[in-house]
């Protein structure tokens, strides 16, 4: 069964986290409990530790007596960071109650107590239960905060309505009942292991945008966060693979397993690639890299004494990297471009993208819009590929980046079928 890691925050729903633990453990699985401090005062460690056959841990100080261990599990050896290694082996991080305060913080990617710093560190999916008066549920400020978590991937189990903690009151904020708090737990972790594992596939990603000098303090550049490039990282570790990432100036930092590779202009991009494609076995080109670059960059400063305007910047092209890869690709390996388009004729610039550049699909998205432009937190791009168009509707990265690994899961399974037929009609001949 699955390990599950439950996050209790501070609110009067904590006793629920109780029996929320107690059926998961009935269903077989494996838990361990962080509380927050607050959480101590409505429910002690004991009862959670009774439960679970677990020790809790509150503080990211105190050290862990099974080092990260869950139950039925053997020890490890040495003693790791509590919070990386119980977030890193979870299947499931649960945030049962998830207070207005907790939610600001997750939102917001505060780490100030080990709850909140398990979020950060977790690779596995976060499932949030939000608690909490409904005026508070109402706010603003908590909306925008549930809005901020949904777009980057965080399912949230809604509130029900009922009576309050407040006596007499009524209204939505009630914690979801335990049986279904396990229920979405166990859906999320059957959605996850329906995938095919992606074990030992060598997935190599660029992200980011390039940056090309005019002088030592200027340079031509690009609006690319990088956000897509780290999602499709975050989302192939997830499932099992081995990832190196090369980016270029990221808004977002990547999952703390991902081996990271910084560069700063397209011919180190080009140069790290090179070297990293001939052993991937996945290449994911979603960095937007400069086209073309200053011809004669200077060494210094350019001051505005030493030009006259107008002024001209002479330009050369830069090398396309992808298409350069692909022409010494292995038969097994599966090339994914990405076009960022503006405007009407997208998957058209996309189909002819695909041909001339030798690789197996090419993600387009339309840049001109401002909800799924450079820097937003969601995408709409539509997937290109020899079997035709498939159209992935405005959602969170994560999301899109899932439907874009499907993609990819698929097209290798279809090689890898179409290699063995090939080996077993070589072997009747």
């Amino acid at each position: 069964m699955a390990r599950l890691l439950l996050g209790v925050s501070g609110g009067i729903a904590a006793y629920k986290a109780l029996e929320t633990a107690r059926l998961a453990v009935k269903a077989g699985h494996a838990v361990r409990v962080i509380q927050s401090e607050a959480s101590e005062r409505f429910v002690g460690r004991p009862s959670f530790e009774a439960i679970t056959g677990a020790p809790v841990l509150v503080s990211e100080w105190e050290p862990d007596p099974l080092r990260g261990a869950f139950p039925g599990e053997a020890v490890p050896e040495r003693a790791p960071i509590s919070h990386l290694a119980l977030a890193q082996r979870a299947d499931l991080y649960l945030i049962a109650p998830a207070t207005a305060n907790t939610l600001a913080k997750l939102a917001h990617g505060h780490a100030d107590n080990l709850l909140t710093a398990a979020a950060l560190a977790a690779d596995c999916p976060l499932l949030v239960a939000p608690a909490m008066n409904d005026r508070m549920w109402r706010h603003p400020a908590t909306q925008a905060n549930i809005a901020a978590l949904t777009e980057r991937g965080v399912v949230v189990a809604a509130p029900g309505e009922g009576p309050l903690a407040s006596h007499g009151e009524h209204g939505v904020g009630r914690l979801s009942e335990p049986a279904q708090l396990l229920a979405a737990s166990e859906d999320l972790l059957a959605a996850r292991s329906a995938r095919p594992s992606w074990a030992g596939v060598r997935v190599l990603v660029t992200a980011g945008g390039t940056r090309e000098p005019i002088d030592s303090v200027r340079f031509i550049g690009n609006h690319s966060s990088g956000r897509m490039g780290v999602a499709l990282a975050a989302q192939a570790l997830r499932r099992g693979a081995e990832v190196t990432l090369v980016g270029a100036h990221l808004s977002v930092a990547p999952p703390p397993a991902v081996r990271l590779i910084e560069v700063n202009t397209a011919a180190e991009m080009r140069a790290a690639c090179a070297a990293e494609f001939p052993t991937c076995d996945v290449l994911l080109m979603a960095a937007a890299v400069a086209d073309f670059r200053p011809a004669a960059p200077l060494a210094h400063k350019l001051k505005k004494t030493e030009i006259s305007l107008p002024a001209a910047i002479a330009l050369e092209t830069t090398v396309d990297i992808i298409t350069e890869l692909a022409q010494s690709r292995r038969h097994d390996q599966v090339l994914v471009a990405f076009a960022a388009e503006h405007g009407e004729g997208a998957v058209a610039y996309g189909r002819k993208k695909l041909a001339a550049k030798g690789v197996d699909m090419v993600v387009v998205n339309d840049i001109s819009r401002a909800d799924i432009g450079f820097g937003a937190s969601a995408n709409e791009v539509v997937i290109v590929s020899g079997h035709g168009e498939r159209r992935v509707p405005r959602a969170a990265k994560d999301e899109v980046a899932d439907a874009v690994l499907d993609e990819v899961g698929q097209h290798r399974e279809e090689a890898h079928g179409d290699a063995r037929a090939h080996a077993g009609s070589t072997a009747r001949d």
